[in-house]
């Protein structure tokens, strides 16, 4: 990965911080994006420490406002010339509705909304490279997705398990609406499930919630630390077996099919057209 510039958002906490370590460790030059700047800078520090290297930076930007997505995305654009992998990792679960300063549900703004912005915008850096590639995280639970996930303005309307999944399924129709995008260029893009990890992931949703997340996979013997829910990504992100390899989804380092629903070429444009109409909207 020596040369390699890497974007990684959600890179302060959980599989995306593990998925740096280990990025950094191979040479590649970092770009990590959080909300939290003094917590990003540290976890710069700490990489560099850990790894001796120190072609690492960070930038801030929440994932709930597209206009701070949008700054940080030129930002980026502005100091490299090329981009050589993007990692979409950032995401939450909210049980609780809330909307942005920006009329869009949380939900929909940080998991989806977010990085079909980012990715948009950061795309031509990505054909610099010579070889780019693009990783979305998604989760099995993109299997309970019911279809385009909603902008649910009103609380009466909202279940934050349904809009979760929902946002997980739009991850991988996005991932492989891009793929139809892309094709003829130098930029795969793939679709991941990170499957259940140990992290501080939904424990804004109350101590409760949280523990039954783990207790579900612990069960299960399916509990992983975040640097084992990170290795495919790292995977996806370095590996010489999987280069040329587009509009598939991965779960642990293997090529699984995705849900049936996923494969809805109509629902893929849909989303897609949806998107750009509501990125579109509130730039103008």
């Amino acid at each position: 990965m020596k040369g390699k510039i890497v974007l990684i958002t959600g890179a302060t906490s959980g599989i995306g911080k593990a998925a740096a370590v280990s990025l950094a460790q191979s040479g590649a030059s970092l770009i990590l994006l959080g909300r939290n700047e003094t917590k990003g800078n540290k976890i710069c520090q700490r990489i560099i420490r850990k790894t001796g290297n120190d072609k690492i930076k960070f930038y801030k930007a929440d994932f709930l406002l597209l206009r701070e997505v949008k700054i940080v995305a030129d930002k980026v654009c502005n100091s490299y010339d090329k981009l050589d992998v993007l990692i979409n990792n950032a995401g939450g679960r909210f049980l609780d509705h809330k909307v942005s300063g920006e009329g869009i549900e949380q939900t929909l703004a940080v998991n989806h909304l977010s990085h079909f912005l980012l990715t948009n915008v950061l795309i031509e850096h990505l054909k610099n490279s010579p070889s780019a590639r693009i990783v979305n995280v998604s989760s099995n639970t993109h299997r309970r997705g019911e279809g385009i996930i909603k902008n649910v303005i009103s609380p009466s309307e909202y279940n934050g398990t349904q809009q979760y999944s929902d946002s997980k399924l739009a991850n991988v129709l996005f991932t492989y609406m891009l793929a139809e995008h892309l094709k003829g260029t130098n930029v795969t893009v793939t679709a991941m499930d990170p499957g259940g990890v140990a992290t501080n992931f939904a424990r804004n949703n109350g101590i409760v919630n949280w523990l039954k997340h783990r207790i579900y996979y612990f069960k299960k013997g399916e509990l992983l630390t975040p640097k084992q829910g990170a290795e495919t990504i790292i995977y996806l992100a370095s590996s010489m077996y999987v280069e040329g390899i587009t509009a598939k989804y991965f779960y642990r380092k293997k090529e699984k099919l995705s849900s049936e629903l996923s494969y809805d070429k109509e629902l893929q444009k849909k989303l897609w057209d949806l998107s750009k109409k509501m990125i579109k909207e509130l730039s103008d």
